[in-house]
Order: C-alpha cells, then structure tokens, then sequence
C-alpha cells in the first residue's frame, strides 16, 4: 500500500480531508483540474470556492449545523478555522467573504510541506493506493463515469441553484432599511418591504418568468429533473402556493418598517457578501430564470428598483451516490475499504457537512493508510450521525440530508423548556462525547 494518500477535488471536502491526512504525517497528492478545467458552476482558481451563498448558517450550538460546526473546530478542521478568519457580520448566522476564505485555505494548503497539489484531472485511482473522492456535485463526465461503471457505484442527479448578488450603492436605502428579526443580533440584513399589492405583481411577475435552458448538462438528467428541497429555485418554490414564498424566505414577522411602524406584507432580506459591505446576497433567492427574466423581476422588489447584480443566479446539476448501498460510517466503500468519497455526492448537504464529512474520511484514510483501524464517530455526535445516516440512510429512497437534530439518538428523558432547552442538551452530549472519542483515538 502507498503512504501517499490520493485525493480527487480542492473543494471543501477535498481540502478538509487533505489537512486531516495532513496532520497525521502521511503525505498527500491533491489533485485539482481548475484552471486547466473549470465547471460551469466554478470561475475561481482558488480551492473551497463557495458558488451558492456565502453562509454557513447558525453559529448557535442550539441550532444543529452551529453544532457540527463547534464539532469540527474541536477536531482542528482547516474549513472552520478559515471561516473564523474571514467572517463577515451576519447577525447569529456565521457567513464568510468567500473571496478571502477560499484564498485563506489555497494558502494554508499550498504551504503544508506534506501536501503535493497537482493540477490535473483524474478519472481512475491508482492501484494500492488509499484515496478520496472529493469531485464535487458537478463531477467531471470522465470521473463520474469511472465512479459509476469501474467501480460500480452508480449515480444519481439533482439541480442545485445559486442566487444573485447585487451591488450596496445601487440599492435604494430610502426604502429598505437595515435590521435583524426581533431586533436580534446586530442589523445585519438589509430588508426590502412590499406592501400586497407590491407582492402580487410581484408573485405573477415570478411565476410566469422564463426559465434558463440547461445547456451544459446531460439532457437525461434535464429530463428527470429533481429539485432538493435546501436549494430550491425561489420560481419553484413560489409555484407551490400564493404564500408559500411569504412563509418563507420572504417572511414579514419580527420585521417593522421604520417608515410605517409597522410589519409590511413581505419582506426580501439581503445579506453581506464580503466583509467591505459593498456586496449583497438575495437571501432565499437561488433561481433559474433567464439574466434578463432576473434583471427585470427583482428589480420589482421595493428597494432594488435600480439595482445593479453583480452576479445573475444560475442552476447546475449536482451528483450523489446512494450511498447506503455503497459506503460505511468512514465513508469507505464498503468493497473498496481504500477508496473513500466525500462532500455532496455521498449525500450529505450543505457547506458545512460537506466539509465534515471530509474531516471523517481523511482521518480514516491517514489510518487506513498507517494500517490503524478505523475511527467512527459516534452517533451522538452531528459527524457521527451524517456519517451513520449516510451509511443507512432513512425512510424510502436515498436523498440529500442537511445536519439535523433528528438525526441523532434521542437523550432518553423528557426536558423541560422547549426545543431549544432539549437541542442544548443534545449538544452537550454531542460535545461531550467528541471529547471522549477524540482522546480515545
């Protein structure tokens, strides 16, 4: 067996699990194909390049993800520590300027004696050599066919949607106004207000918008299009039901509108894209629709009448095995126990848990190739349970799973105060048993 360990994609996953290998003294070859080759969803040459938000949720150990998160700075993850260095102001969420986050892990990569990075596509793994599949959502045709026939784990798709980014001077701040829900946190988010006339010719405006075509893609995979719940298209989500938008990411509660004192019918929220400010994200708004189509219905939201984007939204196909079938709680495939995957395709979803499940798989690929056993997490811990779910799945067909608290074991007693109250207990169990783990191994 080699004592060079292989991985396949710089993205978050790939860069988490080359630092884990990292620091367990066995060297790393990483292999990246940017910028010989790019994805249509890719335009950076830096490694971890964020292409949906710039968030990456909850910092709250209350909430599931800021779990994972605490989780993953525990056990010296390289994603975490970037996106501590690069944050931006975000109220309770912890979101990054994702140019410095991404040039801040390319840097602490590159520098590491122990790791090789090589500019090349790969589309097969090499003979006695433990290796992770970290390709990403938007894995290369030569590659995605090696995964599915050579090592015959099949594939599946679905379409994942980014959202547009305008520029802060060309947003009309004698509409919208600055501040948090509830006023918790600091007013971070910037707030366009829409009285119900607004929101219907709003709403009709969306629902009837042309739709961009899928060229890059496979026509199969257009065909059977499926879209995940956690990205879905603001067009597709508005088709559901005249509300449905209004019980979600354009939710009015908490919300008053400085000039009336009053909540208004709809509110669309913006958030900081780099630390200058001088960025803004639609929040809830990853969409489909043609840059003219986009160009002309957001500029109906009060407040963007001008508005300038910097970066129209796009849609692109995402690839996930069905993992249950495939992978062990390491992320090992189970017939191939030297060849690893993780990020998106094995299933988990979201920034966060993409990287978390790299964590899990470089450092049992750096015990794997020192001939150590392998290391799973327990199941009480948010990486031990993506990591459990990932390996069995759920109820009925396989399909993306963001953190959550209902992966996890129950605690076994009733507590008293509230969801909150049972999730704090839940993480200090969780946190608690890392500590053990992580001494133990």
């Amino acid at each position: 067996m080699s004592a060079t360990v292989e991985i396949f994609g710089a993205g978050l996953a790939g860069c988490e699990a080359a630092w884990q290998i990292a620091r367990q003294g066995i060297s790393v070859r990483l292999y990246e194909m940017k910028p010989q080759k790019y994805t249509p969803a890719h335009h950076s040459p830096t490694f971890a390049e964020l292409v949906c938000s710039n968030s990456l949720r909850s910092d709250s150990t209350a909430n599931a993800v800021g779990l994972l998160k605490e989780e993953m700075r525990r056990a010296g993850s390289l994603i975490m520590e970037a996106a501590d260095a690069t944050r931006v102001p975000a109220g309770s969420a912890l979101a990054v300027d994702r140019v410095l986050f991404s040039k801040y892990i390319t840097d602490r990569i590159r520098s590491t004696p122990n790791i090789e990075v090589v500019e090349a596509e790969r589309a097969d793994v090499s003979p006695d050599t433990v290796t992770v599949i970290a390709t990403g959502p938007l894995t290369s045709e030569p590659m995605a066919d090696y995964i599915s026939e050579t090592l015959g784990c099949g594939k599946l798709h679905f379409f994942d949607a980014a959202a547009p980014i305008v520029d802060f001077s060309s947003i009309n701040m004698e509409v919208a106004y600055f501040a948090s829900r509830y006023d918790k946190g600091d007013a971070d988010y910037i707030n366009c207000p829409m009285t119900e006339e607004q929101y219907n010719a709003f709403y009709q405006a969306l629902i009837s918008a042309e739709e961009a075509e899928l060229k890059d893609f496979d026509r199969e995979s257009q065909k059977s299009l499926k879209v995940f719940e956690g990205c879905m298209p603001v067009e597709v989500m508005a088709r559901r039901g005249y509300d449905t938008l209004r019980y979600g990411p354009l939710k009015p509660v908490g919300l008053i509108d400085p000039r009336v004192g009053k909540e208004s019918f709809a509110v669309v929220q913006l958030r900081k894209e780099n630390c200058e400010g001088t960025m803004f994200n639609l929040v809830g708004f990853q969409t489909h629709l043609t840059f003219p189509e986009q160009r002309r219905v957001f500029r109906m939201i009060p407040g963007l009448e001008n508005a300038e984007f910097l970066r129209y939204g796009v849609m692109h196909r995402n690839t996930y095995l069905n993992s249950p079938d495939l992978l062990s709680p390491t992320y090992a495939m189970r017939t191939r126990p030297d060849v690893f995957f993780a990020g998106q395709m094995t299933g988990v979803e979201g920034y966060v848990e993409s990287a978390g499940s790299g964590l899990v798989a470089g450092l049992n690929a750096a015990r794997r190739a020192k001939g150590e056993g392998e290391a799973i997490f327990p199941e009480e811990t948010m990486l031990g349970a993506m990591a459990a779910y990932v390996s069995r799945g759920g109820v009925g067909a396989f399909a993306p799973m963001n953190a959550n608290f209902g992966i996890i074991p129950p605690l076994g007693y009733r507590v008293r105060g509230g969801k909150a109250a049972k999730n704090e207990k839940l993480s200090e169990r969780a946190l608690e048993t890392l500590a053990n783990f992580l001494t133990d191994i």
